[in-house]
């Protein structure tokens, strides 16, 4: 046993063995809509539906430190990099990729884990050599402390036109694998036998899968419902339960599915 398995092994229910985890770090890449108000309050709220972890940014994470200061809270895992992933900045500026966090300071915000991106097929192969090279290096200056690091292999790079492809995603899958991650954050592809291969694929490593683009209440449900009876050791969704009119309701309900 280490002090990256410890601190992991918090983020899974002792009897299930899965996490619902609340990906709240949008604010730093993507387009926070209009009516959400002030994100600290809505942090209160996601903590008190009780979620495993959540995902968060630095800033974010420094500013609520005092409501993941107590014995039954949640993890916290750091969101340590940044990408373009806004389309107007894409136009704008181009694919980008930096990491912004060193792991002594995320371990110092009170980070419980880290996530970083690897994003497969940028139109630019130079940031893809780099993305990897980052989080190698990453992982390595993480483990060095005992802090595991979340890797969220993904298809987003702009050359890619199908961001749930299954092949694609397999071989990014296992990349993050080779390059050391402790868990892995990636799509559920559709199809739960090929999610079922891809997580098989990734060998001991936990995979849990991300929510994506906001959808109805029962898209929602049946992607959760399906990544689970692939194998996902949880589930790591943001807009899907953040920006819906009954947060608290679809939070049971999905932390029910990943639990049953």
């Amino acid at each position: 046993m280490s002090g990256i398995s410890m601190r992991l092994g918090q983020i899974f229910d002792e009897s299930s063995g899965r996490a619902f985890v609340v990906a709240f770090d949008h604010g730093q890449a993507l387009p926070i809509p209009a009516g959400l108000g002030d994100p600290v309050a809505l942090m209160r709220r996601i903590l008190a539906g009780g979620p495993e972890a959540v995902l968060v940014t630095g800033g974010m994470l420094a500013q609520t430190q005092d409501l993941f200061a107590h014995r039954k809270a949640p993890v916290a895992i750091l969101r340590a990099d940044w990408t373009t992933l806004d389309p107007r900045m894409q136009t704008e500026l181009g694919e980008r990729y930096r990491t912004l966090i060193e792991p002594r300071e995320a371990l110092a915000l009170g980070a419980g884990a880290v996530c970083l991106y690897l994003i497969g097929w940028p139109e630019d192969g130079g940031m893809f050599a780099d993305n990897v090279a980052a989080v190698a290096s990453y992982v390595q200056r993480a483990h060095a402390l005992g802090l595991p690091v979340i890797v969220e292999a993904t298809l987003w790079g702009r050359r890619n036109a199908d961001q749930k492809d299954p092949e694609g995603l397999r071989q990014m899958c296992r990349i993050a694998a080779e390059l050391g991650a402790d868990a892995i954050k990636t799509e559920f592809v559709g199809d739960v036998e090929a999610e079922r291969v891809l997580i098989e694929e990734a060998g001991d490593v936990p995979v849990l899968t991300l929510g994506g683009a906001a959808a109805s209440d029962e898209q929602v449900a049946r992607a959760a419902r399906d990544a689970i009876a692939a194998g996902a050791r949880g589930l790591i969704f943001g807009r899907n339960v953040w920006q819906v009119p009954d947060m608290e309701a679809t939070m049971a309900r999905l932390s029910g599915i990943v639990h049953a």
